[in-house]
């Protein structure tokens, strides 16, 4: 019984491993460490944790899978039970990750027309491009202004724009700001008066844009949070019943086992169904 409850504990660990880092998701070429670590390193940086990176990610997983097993494991006294929420309890870092990336991205999306309005002023008082970006990291949104900090060091150190482009947009790590970044980029190498009327249109196209997502994500959060009660409901009522010795030692069993195993494939699948159902078409960084 032991050895199947480890068994078990190491096929989730090594499932919810592969969730966070997105093994498979990458071309064949790449290696097989680039498939294992780079969807990782890019859920990290999106989210705004380059410092905590993807080694942090992971540990907060283990050490999220030992602490649940730990605290399962004193109350109710099943190994099995204990496996089962120490998977559970892996995943959440990984969810509270995806969470903050969804937040930032969304804090950027209403950041951006008014950074493009900032840029349309700056360009309107004589200022060179380059200039007017500079100046955004003492006058552009809050969140921003790391990101166009780091653009005005790298542009006085080399004084490359495009090369300066490419470090501002891997600072940022957002795909509106990659297509801004090109758009300014394709401003800056056609040149010609028509920089402000660009700018103007990028702006409107950007709040039009937010206005129509924002919109959408509303209405969709009824589906994600419909899902996420449905696939919780049966593992409050479990926990609940971890303090009834008699339902523990059911669990115990090898039919318990059984159920256990059947009834966690059957809610990762109905919520897996339920989000693809009800998902909104993901922005991509397709310009990195």
């Amino acid at each position: 019984m032991g050895t199947l409850v480890g068994l078990m504990l190491g096929v989730g660990l090594v499932l919810i491993a592969g969730g966070i880092t997105g093994a498979g998701s990458a071309p064949r070429s790449r290696s097989v460490m680039s498939r294992l670590t780079v969807p990782g390193r890019r859920l990290v940086a999106e989210a705004g944790l380059t410092r905590t990176g993807l080694g942090g990610l992971v540990a907060g997983s283990v050490a999220a899978a030992a602490l649940g097993y730990a605290v399962a494991a004193g109350v109710s006294r099943s190994p099995a039970l204990a496996a089962t929420f120490s998977v559970l309890a892996a995943a959440a870092p990984r969810a509270a990750v995806r969470a903050r990336r969804r937040r930032r991205q969304e804090a950027l999306r209403g950041a951006w027309p008014d950074v493009v309005d900032d840029l349309t002023s700056a360009v309107r008082a004589g200022l060179s491009l380059p200039e007017a970006l500079v100046q955004l990291g003492r006058r552009g949104p809050v969140e921003l202004r790391p990101a166009f900090d780091r653009f005005a060091r790298d542009y006085r150190a080399g004084g490359r724009f495009s090369d300066s482009l490419d470090g501002l947009k891997e600072s940022m790590a957002d795909p509106v700001g990659d297509r801004v970044v090109e758009s300014l980029r394709l401003a800056r190498e056609v040149g010609g008066n028509d920089l402000g009327r660009l700018l103007r249109t990028l702006s409107q196209f950007l709040r039009e844009d937010a206005r129509t997502r924002g919109e959408l994500e509303a209405r969709q959060a009824w589906t994600v949070n419909g899902a996420r009660l449905a696939v919780a409901a049966p593992w409050v009522v479990l926990a609940l019943l971890a303090s009834r010795p008699q339902a523990v030692a059911a669990y115990d069993t090898r039919p318990g086992l059984v159920v256990l195993a059947v009834g966690a494939a059957a809610c990762a699948g109905a919520y897996r169904l339920m989000l693809r159902i009800g998902r909104l078409p993901a922005e991509e960084r397709v310009l990195r």
